[in-house]
């Protein structure tokens, strides 16, 4: 009678050991920031691309970007950017949101983070007269 004890006894000895070892060992993945994009702190989600009024998601890898007055998310940015190359000084990282949404706050980050723009593209994707204007179809009006 005493080998079924013990047998039992070591077998809740080894669950209970499995499955604290289990939750020490709990892991999140996070999104690694792309090669092109400057470092950031821990629990960044976001980069605003100015230039081109966009956002970039670090967790899903993917553009966030406004195309027929919606925003878009897409792993890669419309064929009106193709010729767009993001620099570390123009992506901005975003430390006042966190949620699904960073356009919410695309107003603030327009105005908070304009200067000089890189790009100018016209409908159709070519080049504009570098006036800052024409950013291609659905960024008009936000």
């Amino acid at each position: 009678m005493k080998t079924p004890k013990l047998l039992f006894t070591l077998l809740m000895a080894f669950a209970f050991y499995a499955s604290a070892d289990a939750q020490v060992s709990v892991n999140v993945s996070v999104g690694t920031p792309p090669a092109w994009a400057p470092a950031t702190p821990a629990g960044v989600e976001y980069y605003y691309l100015p230039d081109i009024d966009s956002y970039y998601d670090i967790r899903t890898t993917e553009y966030i970007y406004v195309t027929n007055g919606r925003w878009i998310r897409s792993r890669s940015l419309p064929v009106a950017y193709r010729t767009y190359h993001p620099t570390p000084a123009r992506t901005i990282i975003i430390n006042d949101y966190h949620g699904r949404s960073p356009y919410v706050k695309y107003k603030v980050h327009k105005v908070k983070y304009k200067g000089p723009k890189k790009v100018v593209v016209k409908e159709g994707g070519g080049h504009g007269n570098g006036n800052g204007k024409g950013h291609g179809k659905g960024h008009g009006k936000h």
